[in-house]
Order: structure tokens, then sequence, then C-alpha cells
């Protein structure tokens, strides 16, 4: 059986990332892939509990502690979702993966980026998204499209946005799957470009 494909999406909070994500799925469901979607925290029971405490803000959680939560949860996704579906031959399209980790408690969070990504190694048994499709937006027009209460992270100041966004763009630079997506355009014309990267792919 040939191997699927791992696709994932990520940037800024307010960028239409999750929008975007359940466009790109429904299209592909609509070609005729067989296609997993998941979410990254999240996607398995104890990652939904592992979401609710980083998210949620009832708890003062030091970087390492918050990087090792969402660790903890992809390594869970990774074992019970993802590689399966790959296995399998399916298309798997997650709404964030490591790279999120390593922007906001490296590159915003001032953890070690390099040992960031050594422990995403482990905690993925090395399965990484053939392609990460990075949608982005300048930090305030990215703030103004945020259409809901901020959780833990997003109500973090503006610098650490901006440090957030810087990583994004440093790490693009020196990973060749990761593709930088202009998220200015309306949602049909961001959605165009994504779906033709994912054509590539494919």
């Amino acid at each position: 059986m040939t191997r699927g494909r791992f696709v994932s999406l990520d940037g800024l909070d307010g960028t239409g990332k999750s929008t975007q994500h359940r466009l790109l799925v429904d299209w592909l469901r609509q070609r005729g892939h067989t296609v997993v979607a998941c979410v990254d925290p999240g996607g398995t029971p104890l990652g939904q509990e592992l979401r609710q405490i980083l998210l949620s803000g009832r708890h003062e959680l030091a970087v390492a502690t918050e990087a090792l939560l969402f660790m903890a949860s992809r390594a869970q996704l990774v074992a019970e979702v993802i590689r399966p579906a790959v296995e399998a031959g399916s298309l798997v399209v997650s709404d964030r993966f490591l790279l999120a980790n390593v922007v906001y408690q490296g590159h915003a969070g001032q953890l070690d980026v390099e040992q960031l990504w050594q422990v995403g190694q482990l905690s993925t048994g090395g399965l990484q998204p053939d392609l990460t499709l990075l949608l982005d937006l300048p930090v305030e027009e990215a703030r103004q499209r945020r259409g809901r209460p901020a959780d833990r992270l997003e109500a973090r100041p503006l610098d650490y946005q901006q440090r957030v966004r810087e990583g994004f763009l440093s790490e693009a630079r020196r990973r060749p799957n990761i593709v930088v997506i202009d998220a200015r355009p309306s949602i049909d014309e961001v959605q165009a470009v994504l779906r033709a990267q994912v054509e590539k792919l494919l």
C-alpha cells in the first residue's frame, strides 16, 4: 500500500487558519481523497484534556511545562491518529503541528529552538509534514480579524505575537517543506493558493 501524505496548516491566530483548514479538508474529500482532519493540540481524548489545560488560563504554566504538554498531546495524536492514517494511505491535514511549538515556546518564549526540534522528533517518532502551509499576516491585522475572545496564548502582548510571526518566517526560510502564504486576500483567494500547493504535493 502506498504511504499517505501529511499536510499541516500553521500561522498566527487570526490568519484564518482554522477556516482554511476546514475548507481544504472539504475540498479534498469532494475530490475523492480519504482525508483525516485533526487539530494540534487535541485530536484524542488525552489531547483534548491537555488542550484545555494549555489554553484555558486556569494554570500558570512555566514555558518549559507548556512546551512539554504540547509535545505530550502531539505524541498521542501521532500514535493514535496521524501515523496509522498515513500508513493506511490516507491524507492527513492537521490544524497546527510541531512548528507551532518551536515558534511559540522557542522563538517567542525564549526556549532553545534546536532543543525543541529535537524533543519534537522524539514526540512524533520523526514524523514530519510533507508540506506545511504557513498563513502569514501582520500582527495587528491578525488581531483585528480574530472574531472570538483570546485564549491564554493569544492574550499575550504585542511584542510576543511579533516574535511569533518572525519565528514562523525565520523557520520557513530554512525549511523547504514550509510554504508561506499571504493571508491578506479574500478567503476564496487564499484557499485557491492552498489548493494549488496541495495539488503539487499530490
